[in-house]
């Protein structure tokens, strides 16, 4: 049967930004792993991982400046589900997008003839790189290769994003909900979140939590696969994805997951679990005709189908937690 909801928590607060409780939530989680007898996490014979991607405050809060319209829903769910099934939940991991002001998807990396930056959603092309059209405010043969390189993978150009999960910033946080169910599951099950944070690198954008879109430029290595994270997932019998957005960084790292699982071993594609109403896509922008490469919601729901069909499992918060 599913545990019931801690009572310091409130499914109002999924959308709100405030200090976490730490000393409170502590306590009720000694609390009720007394009451409801859970053991401790290492005693799991069969170990579930809850994967999530990014929920942050600069996407899953009203205001922020990449807020994923259904972000806060998602949470709603996402965090019912984590406490309903804490005691069969091995371990929370989740990746923070990591950026500073000057990265090449930022406004502050670029500027027109008239020496004026791009405004957000901006798509810039190789060719408007090299017609002068935009031109980098730093390392510019090397932010022609970059656009280069992406578009020859065809999966996306390069997209000016508002300034988001900065450093030190708050929008960088994790969401103070999900922080209080990390710390909850800890006390809980005596065992620590894993935190993974990606996207430092200023001359590449990093959509998957597993790898950047582009690893070399100009003969520079500006990122890797993360075998050490990827090899930590498989360890688990079941791993559970959930997180923002569906369109990027969540599609983004469950291709990767399938690319390396296909590379090492097929028969563990079935442990990936996507919990697909726990995430939402980026909306299209609002263009007449939209160009198919940014039509964000029909890329995402044709992307998850695309990982179903290779064997990934597609499920919802409210399907039962066979284990």
């Amino acid at each position: 049967m599913p545990l019931p909801i801690p009572r310091f928590h409130d499914d109002a607060r999924a959308g709100q930004l405030y200090l976490e409780r730490t000393g409170e939530v502590a306590a009720e989680a000694r609390r009720y792993a007394a009451e409801h007898g859970i053991r401790p996490a290492r005693e799991d014979r069969v170990r579930v991982a809850a994967f999530g991607i990014d929920v942050q405050v600069g996407f899953c809060i009203p205001g922020a400046s990449l807020f994923v319209p259904g972000s806060v829903e998602d949470s709603q769910r996402s965090l019912r589900w984590l406490y309903s099934h804490l005691d069969r939940l091995t371990e929370l991991l989740f990746s923070l997008d990591t950026h500073r002001v000057f990265q090449i998807f930022h406004p502050a990396w670029w500027r027109d003839a008239e020496g004026h930056p791009p405004a957000p959603f901006t798509n810039i092309s190789a060719a408007e790189v090299r017609s002068g059209r935009w031109r980098a405010t730093r390392f510019p043969e090397e932010s022609l290769e970059y656009c280069e390189r992406l578009e020859a993978q065809g999966r996306y150009v390069l997209t000016v994003w508002p300034f988001h999960a900065l450093l030190g910033g708050v929008s960088h946080a994790l969401v103070p909900a999900f922080y209080e169910a990390s710390a909850f599951h800890a006390i809980a099950r005596d065992t620590a979140t894993h935190f993974e944070l990606k996207g430092e690198h200023p001359l590449t954008e990093n959509y998957s939590v597993l790898s950047p879109e582009v690893t070399e430029v100009k003969g520079q290595r500006v990122g890797a696969f993360n075998t050490g994270l990827f090899e930590r997932l498989m360890t688990f019998d079941r791993i559970y994805v959930f997180g923002q957005a569906k369109s990027h960084c969540v599609l983004s790292t469950l291709r990767d997951l399938r690319t390396h699982i296909e590379k090492t071993d097929r028969s563990k594609m079935g442990r990936v679990h996507i919990l697909v109403d726990t995430m939402s896509p980026v909306p299209a922008p609002p263009l007449d005709p939209l160009p198919p490469s940014v039509d964000f919601p029909r890329l995402a729901d044709e992307g998850i189908e695309e990982l179903r069909r290779a064997g990934m499992k597609v499920v919802r918060t409210t399907d039962p937690l066979d284990v």
